[in-house]
Formats: structure tokens, sequence, C-alpha cells
């Protein structure tokens, strides 16, 4: 390691918390602490860490990733715990408060710029430096993300 260079473990230290409150976003508190850390793995262990510039949004998109792939394994645990009840019909349990349950049920990438703009208070330029993505994908996904919370709300 050459004079000046930043190692894993202070790029780590340095992201960590930002990542976890993004996390928690994403799937929830008690999820969080695992996502992060899958994802941190998973991209220092990359081939092409060591030629990353930009870690902060490199973590936010592994970190992302790795939501998506935790929503997409809890959507199947979730289908598969559909249970028929002894009259035939369909039970599936509500805990979320109906707000929340909207939120739940955008796709990772929607859900990811309400976080960062509702609940940590993120403009748009800034949503896109934190993903790594640009400002135009940012306001689509959150103008999407709107239209759809309206439509699950007004129901």
């Amino acid at each position: 390691m050459s004079v000046g260079e930043t190692t894993d473990e202070e790029i780590y230290r340095k992201h960590v918390d930002d990542l976890l409150r993004f996390a928690m976003g994403l799937v929830g508190r008690s999820d969080a602490p695992d996502v992060v850390s899958a994802a941190v793995l998973r991209a220092m262990s990359a081939r092409s860490w060591p030629s990353v510039s930009n870690h902060r949004a490199y973590l936010y998109r592994a970190v992302l990733n790795q939501a998506r792939n935790e929503h997409r394994d809890r959507q199947r645990r979730w289908d598969k715990e559909l249970r028929i009840d002894s009259d035939g019909r369909t039970y599936m349990p509500d805990y979320r408060p109906e707000v929340l349950a909207a939120v739940k049920r955008l796709s990772v990438r929607q859900r990811a710029v309400v976080v960062l703009n509702y609940w940590e208070d993120l403009s748009a330029d800034d949503i896109a430096d934190r993903l790594g993505i640009s400002e135009g994908s940012v306001r689509r996904h959150l103008a999407r993300a709107r239209s759809k919370l309206r439509g699950m709300l007004h129901d």
C-alpha cells in the first residue's frame, strides 16, 4: 500500500453508518446489517474493486443490489407462505401500516430513491451521487414511485 492510499477498512468505516441507514429504508431495521455486510463483502471481493474510483457510489449500488436480491428472496418466501384456511380462503397477514406496505411494494430502485428523498431528505442530485446513477434516472424513478404510491393509497 502506498502513502495516501485508503484501506478497505477505512473505506468501510467511513461509509458504514450511511449504508446502514440506506439499507434500513430498503429492507427494514432487522435485515439492514446483514444486507450491508453481504454487500460490502461482495463489493470488496470483486475483481473490479481495486480500480473503483468512487467507493461510496459503488458500495451504495452494492447495497441496493443486495437489497434487491433480499427482496426477491423474501417475495418468493412470502408467496410460499400464503395459506389457505379451512374454508378455502387465502390468508395473508398484513403487519404493516398502509403507507409502509405501499412503499414496500415498490421496486427496490424506487424504494431507494423514496427512502433517500423522504427519509434522508436528499435532493435528486445528492441521490444520484450516492447511487452512482444520473439525476434524470433518479427523477424518473421518484416520479414513478410517487405515481404508484398515489394509486395504491387512494384505492
